[in-house]
């Protein structure tokens, strides 16, 4: 299975008018800490691969979860493999991750809206230090099929698909911070 995701800056308040117009599902809204890891013997950044640790607090409860993000898959989305776990407490995967060489690169914070529309997950991200953002995804095994309904999707949400961000927050953040 691959995520299929395609990410645009977007205004959230024009995109909440228009999810309620064409009847989206509002979920749960949450708060994502993701703290990534630099690789002991080979650099993410340039196998473009990713390890974090997600902290996600929320009304329902708290969860923590370890994630391995693989290199992109397609040219035109945000497209890779990932595998998740949800774990105990996430700083006992940092103690671990640490104890075997991995350095914390970087922590990301924001604050999620969650809606579901058409078989696809919209996600109004606000990340501190980097700007608001429209995510559109969905997990499958025809990357194709999936792209192309991730970018019906924006299109019926008024958004530009050709406006796509492939950049990760992660990636986001560390270019501020360059600058």
């Amino acid at each position: 299975m691959y995520e299929v995701e395609m990410k645009v800056a977007a205004d959230h308040g024009e995109v909440r008018q228009r999810l309620e117009a064409v009847g989206a599902d509002a979920l749960e809204t949450v708060e994502q800490a993701d703290t990534y890891y630099d690789h002991p013997e080979r650099d993410f950044a340039e196998t473009d691969e990713a390890l974090r640790v997600r902290r996600e607090r929320s009304e329902g409860g708290d969860v923590d979860r370890i994630t391995y993000k693989g290199p992109k898959v397609d040219p035109d989305s945000k497209t890779r493999e990932e595998v998740e776990t949800s774990v105990g407490a996430g700083g006992d995967a940092d103690d671990i991750f640490r104890a075997l060489g991995f350095e914390p690169v970087a922590t990301v914070e924001k604050e999620r809206e969650h809606f579901a529309y058409e078989g696809y997950a919209v996600t109004l991200d606000s990340v501190a230090g980097v700007g608001d953002f429209v995510e559109v995804e969905t997990e499958a095994e025809d990357v194709d099929a999936a792209r192309e309904g991730a970018e019906a999707v924006m299109r019926d949400l008024n958004l530009d698909p050709d406006e796509q961000v492939r950049t990760s927050y992660l990636g986001l953040l560390l270019a501020d911070a360059d600058e």
